[in-house]
This record gives structure tokens, sequence and C-alpha cells, in this order.
């Protein structure tokens, strides 16, 4: 084996390490420091902890490292430079170290221009979980597409015979998604998870097929309309546009980095134009010919789990058709689509692959998914995104937050809640879920807190083609750190030390009928709390209104039981899934899952109550008998009901209940105001 080679181009370009064609080395990089999850700033209202500041310091420091796209082109351009004309190799950045425990492989495979740096943009979220390995094709390569599949097989096999019980992901973009599927044919025993970004197997439909012709009577020397191909294989000036908007500067630093961008752009064509030749152009359309070939007629084989990231708008490929081509064909396949993306989708400064790959469920260390300890919580810019997609409901409801300190005192804040886990947090359950934006989002911002919610599992189980319900539509669900209701995940949280959300009332209080808002529906049986007193966890029981306050339910399920449409959609629906509580007995029992159909109301205001923490350290053998587990479990939903009164009775004497009284105080007091409530 050769040895491997630090290689540092110049201009400035970030340094890699070179492997030899057919690598067998260990991991080389040094460990950096282990990711801490961070937050954003409270931009609504300024009650934050003392600790936040540091979490913003985290937040800038992350917002400066990650690359850009015009990071990207001075990297291509350089990286061009320094190749020589030797054969396809792998290499790995620097800057990319994993840093969780027995982080998976992941091979890069790259698109048509061969650099390998199509994830320069996501290295920085990559590394911290994964061994990243790209491969680089130089220009002047002439591999054949079997032998480069060849190549990265026997990569594959190395690294699997090395660590058996690893999975491998081939990221495959365009061309490169061409040769994951073609490996994963050859190796359907190899734990494999393929993630392809509109792949060229449908290449034969792109509009780039019709310069083949062309090019082949052209002269060797000839370079000619490269700029053209190279823009429109990455919609650059689109994506510089964007990224310099994104920004949010002001108008002269936006046209700033813009012309900035512009002058990266002219000079990476530049370099592009002078190092490939016509005939290179033909050899490389030639090559993605033989890889479309190829990969098509060995789908069949496909075993390996399979995410496509399908772009809605590009102009290279019919991506979207052929997304939902593969689905049919692929037997564990899965697709997200990004409406608004071009060809290039990694190289587009919103897409953050990290929250893309934990939102579909496809991050796994080992042969099965750990929903508990395989998660890595979204970086503080994404956890933004995230909050500005669900914050009109905080926007509408202004939720009120209180909570009890240990002297039994009444706050207005999360100050009752203990920072250290592990902590369960016990509450009622709004219909449909309408309080766990608002209540995740505040503990995240406002106390630092990250919440880790049991929760049915049908947010997690691919659905059948037919059904109107699209999977993806609950990534942000997982994005956050749910995990399927189970014992097993229960206990791997609680040794965690997490702080878990836990509804005993599961969908049959979530989806209640008329007249039953604020009932509890638990089960006769405790179901946590000798879990609880096992890792002597804090259980705070919460309660939540509001919901009669934001909408009337029209159509419950005893309603659609006799419309037959309904009747007959709902039973298919559920004969998907496993019924949770079938042995159970009584109204817990009855699990069905529905949509209810609801009537808004002019908006009024949601409350939360966190009751004072209840201890179980030190009570484990005392909290194993029967009886005495019981008798927490009945004083857990005492205090539970005690709350829903407490704040059922209080809102009554809010002089700020309505949204149209909240909006005429913040229009008073400016809109960042934190809205009063009844006193205390």
């Amino acid at each position: 084996m050769a040895a491997e080679v630090s290689v540092v181009p110049a201009s400035g370009y970030y340094p890699v390490r070179i492997l030899n064609a057919l690598p067998t080395a260990t991991t080389f990089r040094q460990k950096r420091k282990q990711f801490i999850s961070a937050t954003i700033n409270n931009t609504r209202r300024g009650n934050t902890r003392s600790s936040m500041s540091k979490k913003a310091g985290d937040k800038n420091e992350e917002e400066m490292e990650r690359r850009s796209f015009k990071d990207y082109l001075e990297h291509s351009k350089d990286l061009v430079r320094s190749s020589d004309a030797g054969p396809p190799r792998w290499f790995s950045p620097l800057e990319c170290s994993a840093t969780l425990k027995n982080s998976p492989l992941l091979l890069s495979l790259p698109g048509l221009d061969g650099n390998g740096l199509g994830l320069s943009l996501q290295y920085q979220r990559l590394g911290q979980i994964f061994d990243i390995w790209c491969l680089h094709i130089p220009i002047d390569d002439r591999t054949p597409f079997p032998e480069l599949v060849k190549l990265v097989e026997r990569t594959v096999r190395s690294e699997n015979h090395r660590l058996p019980n690893r999975p491998i992901y081939l990221i495959g973009e365009s061309f490169g998604g061409c040769i994951a599927l073609a490996v994963a044919s050859c190796n359907p025993d190899i734990d494999l998870v393929l993630i392809l970004a509109n792949p060229a197997t449908s290449f034969r439909e792109s509009q780039f097929q019709p310069l083949i012709p062309p090019l082949e009577v052209m002269p060797d020397n000839l370079h000619i309309g490269v700029p053209y191909l190279l823009s429109l294989m990455t919609d650059s000036p689109t994506k510089l546009v964007i990224a310099a908007l994104e920004k949010g500067l002001s108008p002269q630093q936006t046209v700033g980095e813009m012309s900035q961008g512009a002058m990266a752009l002219s000079s990476y064509l530049s370099v592009m134009s002078d190092v490939l030749s016509a005939k290179s152009l033909l050899w490389k359309l030639k090559l993605v010919t033989s890889a479309c070939a190829f990969a098509n007629s060995r789908l069949h084989a496909v075993k390996a789990q399979t995410l496509i990231l399908s772009s809605g708008k590009d102009h290279l490929l019919p991506s979207r058709e052929e997304a939902d081509r593969l689905k049919k064909i692929l037997p564990i396949c899965e697709i997200r689509r990004f409406n608004d993306s071009g060809h290039a989708l990694f190289l587009e400064s919103a897409i953050d692959l990290v929250t893309i790959i934990m939102g579909s469920s496809f991050y796994r260390r080992q042969r099965y998914l750990d929903y508990a300890s395989d998660y890595f919580p979204p970086s503080p810019s994404e956890f933004k995104k995230l909050y500005e997609t669900t914050s009109f409901i905080e926007k509408f409801t202004s939720p009120v937050m209180l909570s009890t300190l240990e002297n039994g005192k009444i706050v207005r804040s999360l100050a009752g809640i203990p920072y250290k886990g592990p902590v369960i947090l016990v509450g009622y359950h709004m219909m449909v879920g309408l309080e766990l934006a608002p209540l995740t989002s505040r503990f995240w911002i406002d106390g630092d807190i990250h919440l880790r919610a049991i929760a049915h599992p049908f947010l997690f189980k691919k659905l059948k083609e037919e059904n109107m319900l699209d999977i993806s539509a609950f990534d942000i669900v997982r994005v956050m750190g749910a995990v399927p209701v189970s014992p097993t995940n229960l206990y791997r949280l609680l040794s965690l030390n997490s702080h878990v959300l836990l509804y005993p009332g599961g969908v049959r209080e979530a989806f209640h009928r008329k007249g039953e808002e604020y009932k509890l529906f638990w089960p006769e049986q405790s179901e946590f709390i000798r879990m609880a007193a096992r890792f002597g966890a804090k259980i705070i029981p919460f309660g939540v209104v509001g919901e009669d306050d934001v909408s009337q339910l029209l159509l419950d399920y005893d309603d659609q039981v006799k419309i037959p449409f309904l009747q007959s959609y709902n039973k298919e629906f559920n004969e998907s899934f496993t019924k949770l509580r079938a042995d159970s007995e009584g109204e817990v029992a009855k699990q069905d899952l529905h949509l209810p159909i609801l009537l808004p109301k002019v908006p009024g205001r949601f409350y939360f109550l966190f009751g004072k923490p209840i201890e179980t350290e030190g009570r484990k053998q005392e909290l194993m008998t029967r009886e005495k587990s019981q008798e927490l479990y009945r004083e857990v939903k005492s205090e539970v009901e005690n709350c829903l009164a407490y704040l059922k009775e209080k809102r009554e004497n809010d002089p700020y209940r309505s949204i149209l009284a909240r909006q005429v105080y913040q229009a008073i007091h400016g809109p960042d105001a934190e809205v009063p409530t009844f006193s205390l």
C-alpha cells in the first residue's frame, strides 16, 4: 500500500490527505472537540439564561466556518491546477474530523466534473458524524466506467472487511449516483446506504445528448462552450446571488459580495476553459452515457437502503420523474424533494445534508438504527430555519410559560425546570399536538434544553404509496430528536441523561372526541415510574390549555365512522401500523389514528404550567413495588390535572387572552415586547 501524502495546494486551498487508488488506510485525521449542541439567540425577547451568550458565540463561529459557493469555486480552481494526470484517488479534507464514536464511512462520489468537492459546503457538519473520503477523478484521466466501479468496490470491500459492523455510505451526485448504484448492485451482502442527488440514470433524456455528435468532429485542442456548460451544471450565477442575499448584509455590502463572487466564477471558468478541451468534454459525456446504461442494467440487483434527493429545477436532467421511476424499482427507497433547487443540490447554501439525513432517519452507526444514540441535533442555524417554519404558532398564541420552583412558587419562566437530566416531562396532549412546536422551541431557546419526545411509530414508518400523507411531512419531528414509543427507547434516552417528553394518553388523548378537551386518557397501570426510578430521573407533571381558544372540533372520530369514504380511508390507514396497547382495556386501548376536522377560531392564547419536580433518586427499591409505583403514578396524574385546572381558572383573568388585545399591546410597546398575563 502506498503511503499517504499530505497535499497543500497553492492559493490557500485547505489541506487534504491523498490516499492511493486502493486505500486500506485507517482513519487519519486528528480528533477535534466534541460537538456541543447550541441554540439560536432569542430574537423575540431577551429572557434567556446567561449561558446563551456563549451559545451565540458558538453560532457565530459556526456561520463563519461554513463554506460558501464562492469558496467552492476557489477551491475547485486550485485543485484543478494542483492535480496531476494520475489515476483516480481518494482524498479527505483535514478540516473534517468525526467526533462521534464509531462514525460510519462516507464515500463521496463526484458529478461529471470529477473534482470531488461537491460536498465542500457540507464538510463542517458531515465531518462531525462521518469519516469522509472523496473520490477525485483528474480531468485528463480516461479510466472507463467499469474500472471506476471496481475502484470504489475494492474500497468498499476493504473497509467492510476491516470494520464489518459499520455501515458504508455512498453519496453520489449526478454521475456519482450511477457509480453508487453500480457498486451496490455488485455488493448486495454489504451494509450500504445510498444517498443519491439527481442521479444521472436519466442521462438519456438530458439536453447534453445533442452535444455528443458535434464534439466528435471537433479538433483535439479546441476549447469551446465550457463556461456555458459549467454554469449550467452548477447554476452558478443564481447560487452566488442567493448566497449574497441570505447573509442579510446592507445593499452596498451585498453588491460587493456578489462582485467578489462574480470574480471567483470568472476565474474558475477561465481555468476550466484552459484545461478542459472539446475531446475531454466528449470523453466525460461518453463516460456518463456508459454509466447511465451500466447502472440501469443493474438496478434489479440493488438491495441497499436508498434515499433519493430530487431537485425541482434541474435543467440538466429530468430528476423529478427519475426519482419516481427509481422508487418503483428499488426495494428500500425514499424520496425527498427540493422543488426550488437546481442540479448541483449540495452547492446550495440552504441545503443542510445532515438535517436531511437525520430527518429521514437514515443515519446509523451500526446495522440497525438506534433512535436514541444515533441522533445528532440540528446546528443553531438549521434550528433557526426549522423554528421559522412553525413560529407562526407562537405569533398567534403568545404562549405563557410557567414553572414551579423547589419551594412551590410559580414563576413566569422555565427556571423551575432542572437543567441537568435525566428528566421526564409528563403531561396533557392537546388536539393533534398543537402544543409541541412552541413547547420544544421555547425549551431550546429560553431554557437551553433539548427535549426528546416519545412519539407514535407512524411518524417513522414508510407509508403505502397510495396514502395521502407524505412521510417527509414528519421530518421536522425526527430532526428534533423524537423516538418511537417503546420501553427500550425510553431506557436509552434516560441512560443518556436526556430531557424526555412523554404523553401517557397517546393518540387517544391527542385525537379526542367532542367535549373531551383537557380530559386525560391514561392507562390504568404505570408505564414509566419504575424506569424513572431506575435512573433517578426527575418527573415533571405539566398541563397546557388553549386548544379551545384556537379551534373547534367539527368532525371527530365518531362522526367520521358514519361517513363511508372517511371510514374506509381511516380503516386502511390504520392497517399500516401495529396497534399500541392492543392488550389494554378501556378508552386507552382505542388508539385508531384519524385526521380530525377542525374549524379555526380567532386565536386565543396558550398557557403552560410545569409542576414541581418529583424526585425518584434514592427510591429505586421502594418504587420497584407495584403498590408504590402505582401510588406515585396516581400522584403524577393528579398533578397534571391540577395544572390544567389552575390554567383554566387563571386564564379567565388574563386581559391579553385575545389576539386583538396582544396586538394593541405590541403596537404600543414594540413587536418584541413580552405581553403580560394574569398575576401569579
